[in-house]
């Protein structure tokens, strides 16, 4: 199975690509996914300009159609995302937005930090996945503070957080694969 770990933050001086590095490594570890990093600063997404909804499936510009090979070969995924302004960050939305059966039936779980660990933009992030058809865990991995990038050092409560959440994703993609 295949997991796709999405880096939501674009801003230049983001920590989003050092927590998904540990995580990565992490998730390496601990599952027998085969993981995709897929960083939205890179992906570049313009803002949507479609000119269908998608929901009709018929993406008629090259990138959109570059994103959705990438959304559909995953069988479930881990955001790594900040909070900015209590909500989730824009180019995230902007990615979820250029597509939909490509997320359909697939479990998601989140990895937060900054702040609050990013708690509330997790909290928004589940009611959008949620109406994708998707299934976010319960369980996230919150890094409460703001950190150096060279100097992450999860706690054992992080590490706890990120096994219980893969296995999650484990059990949901195996289930909810015959959906796909």
């Amino acid at each position: 199975m295949k997991l796709a770990i999405i880096i939501a933050s674009t801003r230049p001086g983001r920590l989003g690509p050092a927590v998904a590095a540990w995580f990565e490594d992490f998730a390496n570890n601990h599952t027998s996914f085969d993981i995709d990093v897929l960083d939205l600063a890179d992906i570049n997404l313009p803002m949507f300009d479609e000119p269908l909804p998608p929901m009709m499936d018929q993406y008629a510009n090259n990138h959109t159609k570059a994103w959705a090979k990438h959304v559909a070969a995953a069988d479930a995924f881990v955001i790594v995302t900040p909070e900015y302004n209590y909500s989730m960050p824009p180019a995230l939305v902007n990615a979820v937005d250029y597509l939909h059966k490509e997320w359909k039936y697939k479990p998601v779980g989140f990895v937060g930090y900054g702040g609050v660990g990013a708690a509330r933009a997790i909290e928004m992030e589940k009611q959008l996945f949620s109406a994708l058809h998707m299934v976010p865990l319960h369980d996230s991995v919150l890094f409460p503070a703001t950190f150096a990038p060279m100097k992450l050092a999860p706690t054992e409560h992080q590490e706890h957080a990120a096994k219980s959440m893969l296995s999650e994703l484990e059990k949901w993609a195996t289930a909810t694969r015959t959906m796909r």
